[in-house]
């Protein structure tokens, strides 16, 4: 008999930085992962908490054993699957070793689930950033992310035989998950919305002839851009749902808040401001919203330790404070209850997120805090869990009643 499915589902954002990679080597020095910057991460003002340390040390999440305890960490508190940052452009993968020799080769593997959300954004050098007046602008721009028709292509065919395949990849109601980072990249690179819907629905004919009922299509918006290439807000109504997406879902709080605080922002002020933002998405948008739950953020170790900490823009800008246990607890409650009001046919929240280490934003035990941000998610899905058996359990009662009754008949 399968397991049933527990809603809603969590899955985590997890950014595969952490270990070796051949364009990082190049950029950066043999042997470099973005380790070093949190190794080097210091304290930009007083109270400021840096650096913010692992406590199982800087592991390589290319090895399948560390992966495997990964695995293990994630599943026994409740968390259902790993969204994968993946990165390709025109001249190939980068990044993929976390995924493909690290997850995919884990003896459990098995345990959780994995999807994969195309970070095809712009990959600029803030490892570190100067600070300028503009970080972001004047970094130096390594790989864009708007690609070629062709390199789609090559997505598609590499994403349908090696992950959807597998029996772990994610499904939302029988078809794989695959998400988009930058909806403005991705027709950026493709020629504008008609070619762009246009690859969508062969991406779609491609995973029906594999033998799914479709792919279900995911957009990351935004409303506050962050990252290099992010200049406008995502155009949901005029953008996102012609080119005939089937859900859309945020990356990150920070995401959907502005503000001239500097240098941190209460927890609750923007988890109210999100909130806020979530009801007027779903309100004004046809297409389903999948909540984001935010664990923290503050990314100063990618700034240079050497310059001064001032609000320029990312990732010199502001940080959160009093993201402590309880109150990320209180915000999973809090969304959980409110997405099941929603009544999605299949209920799931993405968190920022498992390993964000140098943004501040980490389900992954830390020197201080533990495992208690993981003991929050075991904890507050354990209900879930527990009012999904009750459920299940009056609706089978009801059908004994009605079997009863036909049988009667």
């Amino acid at each position: 008999m399968d397991t049933p499915i527990k809603f809603p589902q969590v899955a985590a954002y997890y950014f595969p930085n952490y270990h070796i990679d051949a364009r990082n080597e190049r950029v950066h020095g043999k042997g470099w992962m973005e380790w070093e910057l949190l190794r080097q991460a210091k304290p930009r003002f007083k109270g400021h908490q840096q650096p913010k340390l692992p406590a199982c040390g800087f592991q390589d999440e290319s090895d399948p054993a560390v992966m495997a305890d990964k695995i293990d960490l994630a599943a026994d508190h409740g968390i259902d699957a790993f969204i994968f940052d993946w990165y390709w452009y025109d001249d190939g993968p980068f990044l993929q070793n976390a995924l493909e020799k690290g997850f995919l080769k884990a003896p459990n593997a098995d345990r959780l689930k994995f999807a994969i959300m195309w970070a095809n954004h712009d990959w600029v050098d803030i490892h570190p950033c100067k600070r300028m007046q503009d970080p972001l602008e004047n970094a130096n721009l390594l790989y864009p992310g708007a690609v070629t028709a062709e390199t789609f292509e090559r997505v598609m065919d590499h994403c349908i035989e090696h992950y959807f395949s597998r029996d772990n990849y994610w499904q939302v109601q029988g078809c794989p998950y695959f998400s988009f980072y930058s909806v403005e990249k991705l027709v950026a690179g493709l020629g504008g919305i008609e070619n762009t819907r246009a690859m969508l629905e062969r991406f779609r004919q491609k995973v029906r002839a594999a033998g799914f009922p479709d792919i279900h299509l995911n957009a990351v918006i935004y409303t506050s851009p962050i990252l290099s290439g992010e200049k406008t807000p995502v155009d949901v109504e005029h953008v996102v749902e012609p080119l005939g997406f089937d859900s859309i879902t945020s990356y990150v709080w920070i995401h959907h808040f502005t503000t001239d605080t500097f240098p941190e922002v209460e927890y609750d002020t923007i988890k109210e401001a999100y909130f806020k933002y979530w009801d007027e998405i779903s309100a004004r948008s046809a297409l389903d919203y999948y909540p984001n739950v935010t664990m923290g953020w503050d990314a100063s170790p990618r700034t240079d330790q050497s310059d001064r900490y001032d609000c320029c823009g990312y990732p010199f800008m502001y940080m959160l404070k009093n993201n402590s246990p309880e109150a990320f607890a209180a915000a999973l409650e809090e969304t959980r209850q409110r997405l099941l009001k929603k009544q999605l046919a299949h209920p799931f929240l993405t968190i920022n997120a498992w390993n964000e280490w140098t943004e501040g934003s980490y389900l992954e035990p830390d020197k201080i805090c533990g495992k208690a941000y993981l003991e929050c998610i075991e904890e507050v899905f354990k209900k879930a869990t527990a009012e999904t058996s009750e459920a299940d359990l009056s609706v089978r009662r009801g059908e004994q009643v009605l079997n009863t009754i036909d049988s009667a008949s």
